[in-house]
């Protein structure tokens, strides 16, 4: 460890909790020591996120030791997950109170080092303590991140961060919410006082050079496309104990109810067979049915599910309870593919094809998530075409294939967000704001013309489906300045993102008004006061419907429906298909 240049209480808490480092460890340090941008791509469970951490809290807690540590945040964490965050949070407790205890042991005073979460689900009154009182480390997502850039208090929370760690960088690089995350992390490099240095953490990525670009910026990429980055490559190969389950009758192309209750017999088969599985499925609808019937089969309290229509206190309990060993099985959707650490799980079960090879590789290595573990998976075709598509899942993962991943070139509407947003919060000369665009990847080569194209329509007004927009920002073609209009700002809080809108029912129990979850509209406008349906592996009967809001009482494990929601199925991937 001393060869790492680690504090000695540092080297000697990570010595006495894990032994020796990983690969992408013993690389990832010295090069995130030497200050340069690192991108860490290795399999799942191979030690990336503290890969990533600790040289950063080596670097707090020898600030800590030779002077008083500042209230200000210096390391910027960023995950495409909530549940993410929290955990990433609960784990970062144990390695700063094994520190904080050794350097107190040798000096005499305690160094605290502080990290919390700012997300969606983070209240009101905890937004205000973050605020008087910075974290050192702030754990937060892209929208939040978005968010605090758009407000002078977060903006002078942000402006003293150093480092930026973007985990699981896959999983937002090939969409527009990547796009979105790549103007904030511009946007952040223009506000803080010292160069940033970047850090991506990915398990699965093609080509790992296109990630490297998009994570430093295409200031830092050099002629001929060689991003200015140390770009750490483990591989993705990692050994799988992988097959197919079939039932016994034969598939044909649309399930019947027979087979089903054959695959939830097998399902519980499995789950009794192992300490703790985790289902995965590609629906929340589909994740809310199959915890129903393993319920039956296996007791209410040996099952429930975990999906983003829960509450945030009903998914951490799930994910609590997985950890401690109280539940045998846990059915998720994507929820908990990422690097969630969900305690020790033996097998992961996929209902249906996963649609892409990274996701099936992702989610598969949940299992025996550690170093050293063997992932144990199995996948249940549910259809005779999805048997043929899960043939093919598993013979890419045998070859060593991937998806490639493809960035989206320059999209407009987002790009309008984040002017928008931009200009709400400090006059911009059009000519700086333009290159801090083209420095993002994903604007690379966006024209001048298709610039002001955007900068006109938001300074003009436009119109939509639902009528003329009014202005959103003054644009001043003598002096080039850009300045949000009066609204503006609030605008940009409560339509920015790239995650879709949806107009989603709030289910609250009553007489306590705790918030359970969400339904589809369109479910709680065709559901009735009576009804009874299931959230969170939970009977929910309906009082009353109210604009957004469905009131509900405990419906005391009566039978119930199962409710929908909308647009969710995943697309397969060209390399797949």
């Amino acid at each position: 460890m001393q060869s790492f240049r680690f504090h000695p209480a540092v080297a000697r808490w990570f010595e006495q909790t894990f032994g020796s480092p990983t690969e992408p460890q013993m690389r990832g340090w010295p090069a995130i020591q030497s200050g340069r941008h690192v991108l860490i791509s290795a399999p799942t469970g191979s030690g990336k996120t503290l890969a990533a951490f600790l040289a950063s809290l080596d670097a707090l807690f020898r600030e800590g030791v030779d002077a008083e540590l500042p209230d200000e945040t210096q390391v910027v964490y960023v995950s495409p997950l909530k549940a993410l965050t929290n955990d990433i949070r609960k784990n970062l407790q144990e390695p700063l109170a094994g520190i904080r205890a050794l350097l107190g042991e040798k000096n005499g005073r305690e160094i605290d080092v502080r990290a919390e979460v700012r997300t969606g689900d983070t209240t009101a009154a905890q937004r205000q303590a973050l605020i008087k009182k910075p974290p050192h480390i702030l754990v937060t997502t892209p929208e939040s991140l978005y968010l605090l850039l758009t407000s002078e208090s977060g903006r002078k929370m942000l402006s003293t961060a150093r480092t930026l760690i973007l985990d699981e960088i896959h999983a937002v690089v090939d969409d527009r919410r990547g796009a979105h995350l790549a103007l904030s992390v511009e946007r952040l490099e223009g506000l803080t006082e010292n160069p940033l240095q970047r850090i991506g953490l990915s398990a699965t990525q093609k080509p790992t050079e296109e990630v490297a670009r998009f994570l430093v910026g295409a200031r830092a990429v050099h002629e001929g496309g060689n991003p200015d980055c140390e770009i750490i490559d483990i591989g993705h190969r990692r050994e799988m104990d992988l097959a197919i389950e079939l039932p016994k009758s034969p598939l044909e192309a649309v399930m019947s109810n027979e087979v089903w209750e054959e695959i939830y017999h097998r399902l519980a088969e499995l789950i009794q067979a192992h300490r703790t599985t985790l289902v995965f499925v590609n629906t929340r609808r589909m994740a809310e049915r199959v915890t129903h019937h393993l319920s039956e089969l296996l007791g209410a309290d040996a099952v429930t599910s975990h999906h983003g229509s829960l509450s945030a206190k009903l998914r951490l309990d799930a994910e609590d309870r997985l950890k401690r060993g109280e539940l045998s099985a846990l059915v998720a959707t994507a929820s908990l593919e990422l690097g969630i650490d969900i305690g020790s799980v033996d097998l992961v079960c996929q209902l249906g094809t996963t649609r892409s090879i990274a996701t099936l590789l992702q989610r598969v290595g949940r299992a025996e998530h550690k170093r050293g573990g063997l992932p144990k998976g199995r996948v249940f075709p549910l259809s005779r075409d999805e048997l043929v598509e899960c043939a093919a899942l598993l013979r890419c993962v045998g070859r060593g294939e991937l998806d490639r991943l493809g960035i989206p070139e320059k999209p407009l509407d987002v790009l309008a967000q984040q002017i928008v947003a931009a200009a709400s919060v400090e006059d911009w000369n059009e000519n700086e704001f333009f290159e801090l665009v083209r420095s993002a990847w994903p604007y690379r080569n966006l024209t001048r013309e298709e610039f002001d194209c955007v900068v006109t329509m938001l300074a003009e007004g436009f119109s939509t489906k639902r009528g003329r927009r009014a202005a959103l920002i003054h644009y001043d073609a003598v002096n080039h300045r850009i300045r949000g209009r009066r609204g503006a700002r609030l605008t940009a809080l409560t339509s920015g993102g790239a995650i879709p809108d949806n107009a989603d029912y709030r289910v609250i129990l009553e007489p306590s008004e705790t918030f359970v979850g969400t339904v589809n509209e369109d479910f709680a406008v065709e559901s009735l006061a009576g009804d009874i349906f299931q959230l969170g592996n939970a009977s929910w009967r309906i009082l009353r419907i109210n604009s957004g809001v469905v009131r509900v009482e405990d419906a005391k494990g009566q039978p119930p429906g199962i409710p929908f929601w909308l647009g969710e199925a995943p697309a397969r991937t060209n390399e797949l298909s």
